[in-house]
């Protein structure tokens, strides 16, 4: 890196940074309290073709990973080793490094450090992929839990966004005392203008479109929504348009594509008017292990109460932990289509009790759920694991 600087604190996270992703947010936000905290800092992710390898904001410095390496797991370990190169220069220095998965782990434990590690568990890869990686071999799955149970040994504290992703770190032998809630936030501000070329009358969904989103179980709970006129669905994907191929397909199978709108990798703000707009915003997350035994903290759930606006969601402990039904939206059954489009169908047939239920979210966010109250809890996380350093210090 050009110019180095040495740093006390480095942040350091197997995802494109920035991008149109919920994880984005959540590193924005993560790494802005770290390097507040230690007066600038190191922050390594994954770059891309669009993006710049280095930049310096400040005090500040972003390096990113953009070597084409097409299999998963051999990029993996090329990122892991690209943390290796990207931390030795600053071992004298850091205090605390803070990573979000295993391949960034791996470097930054090693024995005879310096610096407290912060490893955030917003999922289990062992758990995870699964599912985004089917064929993967038992055998490599059972590899990489055994790398998370190394590094999440070797951190000095575990920062989860659930109780539930809690609970199943806790099961890898991570003791529950070295385990620290930080729940995802949201930003309360003044609502957005409408997008230009909104439909009249839409619900929403935003995020991802993985096979544990349940964008199926969408689908077939709109077309049981036909008899609404005028009532369109906004999917604001935070991933390209090519990898909606197989939503889109069922949509047209369904005879609902006709009524669907698509809105690929919008900007944050963007997505934020679509979102502040709509009737009702669904969240109908899947059963599936990635859900329960991993966990999760769906995002779009705490930014749709932000916004006032009714959810209709999944009823999975992780979203009980953020909602409550009948109190801030509607909690169906996982995978049941006919349940989730009654309990929409409710909604906009009751709009008085719709808007109570938005306002009500609202307050549940401002009282306890902004990001301004995630990064003071990741501060007290900070300053508990440096106080023993500064002590050796002394």
């Amino acid at each position: 890196m050009k110019g180095r600087m040495e740093h006390r604190a480095a942040y350091f996270a197997f995802d494109r940074f920035p991008s149109s992703k919920g994880s984005a947010v959540h590193i924005a936000q993560m790494a802005d309290e770290l390097f507040d905290h230690f007066g600038g800092g190191l922050l390594g992710v994954i770059g891309g073709p669009d993006l710049p390898r280095y930049q310096r904001e400040g005090t500040r410095e972003i390096a990113r990973f953009d070597v084409p390496v097409p299999n998963l797991i051999d990029r993996a370990e090329a990122f892991s080793g690209w943390v290796a190169r990207h931390l030795e220069p600053h071992l004298k220095t850091l205090e605390v490094c803070h990573v979000r998965d295993p391949w960034s782990a791996l470097p930054v434990v090693a024995d005879g450090r310096r610096h407290k590690v912060v490893y955030e568990v917003n999922g289990l890869p062992s758990i995870e992929m699964s599912h985004t990686w089917p064929w993967a071999a038992p055998s490599t799955l059972g590899k990489i839990r055994e790398l998370e149970r190394y590094c999440l040994e070797r951190s000095d504290a575990v920062v989860v966004p659930s109780r539930v992703i809690g609970a199943a770190v806790a099961a890898l032998g991570v003791p529950e005392r070295g385990i620290h809630l930080v729940p995802n936030g949201a930003e309360t501000g003044a609502r957005p203008p409408r997008p230009e070329g909104a439909p009249g009358r839409y619900i929403v969904y935003i995020g991802a479109l993985q096979p544990w989103q349940g964008l199926d179980v969408l689908m077939r709970a709109f077309a049981r929504l036909a008899d609404l006129d005028g009532l369109r669905l906004v999917v604001c994907s935070s991933v390209p348009e090519r990898r909606s191929k197989p939503v889109r397909r069922m949509a047209e199978r369904l005879g609902v594509a006709d009524r669907v709108d698509w809105r690929f990798t919008l900007p944050h703000h963007e997505v934020a008017a679509w979102l502040a707009h709509a009737e009702v915003s669904v969240a109908p997350l899947t059963g599936c292990a990635r859900n329960l035994d991993q966990g999760c903290a769906p995002l779009k759930v705490i930014e749709s109460m932000a916004a006032g606006v009714p959810v209709v969601a999944s009823d999975l402990p992780a979203v009980r932990e953020l909602m409550a039904d009948g109190e801030h939206g509607r909690l169906v059954p996982a995978d049941r289509p006919a349940e989730l489009a009654r309990a929409v169908r409710i909604l906009l047939e009751y709009p008085d009790e719709a808007v109570a239920l938005g306002r009500r979210g609202r307050r549940r966010i401002e009282e306890g759920l902004t990001w301004a109250h995630s990064r003071a809890r990741l501060a007290e996380v900070y300053r508990t694991v440096v106080r023993p350093l500064h002590d050796q210090v002394r």
